[in-house]
């Protein structure tokens, strides 16, 4: 081979490596592109939902959050009997005209107006009442479910829409054993899945699993751990970031919600995690999110867009008061709206997130937060004209 012959034969290496290159560049250009010109929901928030509450009630710390097939709103709240609202109920001490702590479990219509309210303890000793209020769901048929996150909360308790006591799915005063057969251990979240009449527990402060029941009996039919793994109590559970992750489930295990697909995705709260599951427990994938996040973790809860192919999914993420717009394909973060704060559009602390049947979003916020908040979906707007942050319409914001 001549000198000539290979300097040639480099520069058309060179040559080509560097089109190669360019052509690299240029599909990632593409791809930023359509990335940003994707179509996203966008919400605007309304100060004034809901109305407010008769008779001089407030909330204590809102812990959950459901919608029923009318668009009423289901919110369960607690503390309202202990020191975490002892200097807001001046009414209640006889110290001030205001005041009183509102029933557990609120019902409001579309429009924000209280429709009806019950629960707390049953001094008939029929059922026991939690200990501490946490999450509740609408079944199919109307009935309320809801869990509990205090000592000796091992149970779920169903009632009818107007707070007529069904039943009771566990037994009250266990400890943690997430291979039980017959209790729980502090259920975080409930959902169902109606074509299979079945319960899908988030079990959950204190157990490591997903347990799924029987809608009409209450009996346990299975149960899993992180990546569909047998749950083991005693097993390092710890997070660390950028560390391997842990596999069983950190915890507390906050939601498990069936898709309309068929899938089951689990918030596993601690990792910073969402774990996508079929519904035997076979594990499918699962995406970090803000994986910095540590102590209380940012995967509180999700809910899914209003369309039939729910294509995005709705993250609270309350360690860093937001919530994440995810495109549910890719499992990637599109955008976030809130931030830190207490004004209208931000957040201290959204533990619960639900949507409606016109693609409202609606969030609780639990801790000093104690509020309900409503986000009105606007449409589709393409990801590069979203600005983050809260939500307010453009005319507040000049």
């Amino acid at each position: 081979m001549t000198k000539k012959t290979k300097y040639l034969g480099v520069a058309s290496l060179s040559a080509f490596f560097l089109t190669l290159s360019v052509l690299e560049d240029r599909l990632q250009e593409s791809a930023i592109a359509a990335s940003s010109d994707k179509l996203v929901p966008v919400f605007e928030v309304n100060p004034f939902w809901p109305q407010p509450l008769p008779n001089k009630w407030i909330l204590g710390r809102t812990i959950g959050i459901d919608i029923d097939d009318r668009d009423h709103v289901f919110v369960v709240h607690r503390d309202t009997d202990d020191m975490f609202m002892s200097q807001e109920l001046g009414l209640d001490r006889g110290n001030a005209e205001c005041c009183t702590a509102a029933p557990p479990i609120l019902e409001f219509d579309p429009a924000g107006n209280l429709v009806n309210a019950w629960g707390g303890v049953d001094n008939s000793g029929e059922y026991v009442w939690p200990t501490s209020n946490h999450g509740i769901e609408v079944a199919p048929n109307g009935n309320i479910w809801i869990g509990g996150n205090g000592s000796g909360d091992s149970h779920v308790l169903v009632f009818t829409r107007d707070g007529q006591y069904l039943q009771t799915v566990g037994e009250p005063g266990n400890a943690q054993n997430s291979n039980s057969n017959f209790h729980y251990a502090r259920v975080a979240e409930i959902a169902f899945d109606v074509d299979a009449q079945e319960a899908y527990l988030a079990d959950g402060y204190q157990n490591r699993r997903v347990a799924v029941v029987d809608m009409a009996s209450g009996a346990l039919k299975r149960y899993w751990g992180a990546y569909g793994n047998q749950p083991n109590d005693d097993a390092d559970n710890s997070y660390t970031p950028g560390a391997p992750l842990p596999q069983q489930f950190r915890g507390p295990v906050h939601c498990a919600e069936p898709s309309n697909d068929g899938l089951i995705y689990v918030c596993d709260r601690g990792a910073d995690r969402i774990q996508v599951f079929r519904p035997d427990g076979t594990f499918v994938r699962e995406a970090l999110f803000a994986p910095e996040t540590r102590a209380m973790g940012s995967t509180w809860d999700l809910s899914f867009s209003a369309d039939e192919d729910q294509e995005f999914i709705f993250l609270a993420d309350g360690s860093n008061m937001k919530v994440h717009i995810i495109d549910r394909e890719s499992l990637e973060v599109m955008y976030t709206f809130g931030d830190g704060g207490r004004q209208p559009g931000l957040f201290f602390s959204p533990h619960s997130i639900a949507t409606d049947s016109e693609g409202n979003v609606y969030t609780t916020e639990t801790y000093e937060g104690k509020r309900i908040q409503k986000f009105m979906y606007s449409g589709l707007a393409p990801l590069s004209t979203i600005r983050e942050g809260a939500p307010w319409p453009a005319s507040a914001l000049n």
